[in-house]
């Protein structure tokens, strides 16, 4: 055989083996000869997986998690450099939902040191509706844009809305809107102004991403779609689902994350001056003079005077005598 053709070969099974190390948690692309010595990523994603099972959904179809999650890798550079257990723990929460990383129902977002993760509004969706307690027919949100009709309304007690898009609207954004019909023929839904899609992007950590920037419509009806999500009650299969869905979520929608994430952003930007405590000052009363003294002391007999002796009780009668 020829001999370039095994270097070719070769150099194609290094791009291919993935591999952690289990002294540098860093994920790299190792050669073929140290396949013996460290796992590679897909075997220790695999084992990690059959560790947690019990907490995976009961259709969750390992093989191909796995398969998705080392093309997600391959594709993003990016990820390749946080640690083992961020990417890991990242991957393992998409897992415990049984949504799929590379057809992007869920996402790893660097983030500086930290990678986060972060449920997507298709991710969103379908996990309503497989879990919701109350069928669902369908599930969707829109943009409510200039010249578009939105109008709220309560029909025999229920709240409900009217919705006329203007035809082919490209104007100013006004707001947006999630809605979740029922199989029962119910609704339930969420409308947040731009104000209030502006404060959720200035909250998230991701707010001047290109996702925000190039697909700012798009963010604004998955923020919304989220906060509607936590309105429906869902039955997951074990806590450990439920907690996965709500921290995926909580960037956007959760207000007391918000709330922290502004105070640890302006948190110590201006920098606080001591001042040296000032010298406490005593206000001496000025020296008396011989008047004063004199005076005082003519006040004091003048008291002793004026005042009538006191007799205890059984003398009582021999003042006037």
């Amino acid at each position: 055989m020829n001999v370039s053709v095994l270097y070719a070969a070769d150099y194609i099974k290094e791009r291919e083996d993935f591999n952690m190390s289990e002294n540098n948690t860093q994920v790299t692309v190792k050669g073929s000869t140290e396949v013996s010595q460290k796992a590679s990523f897909s075997t220790v994603l695999t084992a990690k997986l059959d560790s947690v099972s019990e907490a995976l959904p009961k259709d969750f179809n390992k093989a191909r998690f796995v398969q998705n999650a080392l093309a997600l890798i391959n594709d993003n550079p990016a990820l390749q450099k946080y640690s083992q257990a961020q990417l890991m723990g990242g991957l393992l929460k998409g897992a415990y939902l049984g949504l799929d990383f590379y057809s992007k129902e869920c996402y790893l977002i660097p983030y500086g040191n930290q990678l986060n993760y972060q449920t997507d509004y298709r991710g969103a969706k379908k996990l309503a509706k497989k879990y919701s307690i109350r069928p669902i027919k369908d599930i969707y949100a829109k943009l409510i844009r200039e010249g578009d009709e939105f109008e709220e309304l309560i029909i025999n007690g229920e709240p409900t809305f009217n919705f006329k898009p203007k035809f082919l609207n490209d104007g100013k954004i006004l707001g947006a809107f999630a809605v979740v019909l029922y199989k029962d023929g119910g609704l339930a839904y969420d409308v947040m102004p731009l104000s209030d899609l502006e404060n959720t992007r200035k909250h998230s950590k991701a707010s001047n991403s290109p996702a925000w920037k190039d697909f700012t419509g798009e963010m604004y009806k998955k923020t919304v779609l989220h906060r509607l999500c936590k309105q429906i009650e869902i039955d997951f299969e074990n806590p450990t689902q439920r907690d996965a869905f709500m921290a995926g979520m909580e960037i956007e929608t959760d207000v007391e994350t918000q709330v922290q994430q502004e105070i640890e952003a302006e948190a110590n930007k201006t920098e606080f001056v001591i001042d040296e405590p000032a010298e406490v000052i005593e206000e001496k009363p000025a020296p008396k003079t011989v008047a004063d003294v004199t005076a005082g002391a003519k006040e004091k007999e003048a008291v002793k005077t004026d005042k009538k002796q006191e007799y205890p009780p059984f003398m009582k009668g021999l003042e006037d005598m």
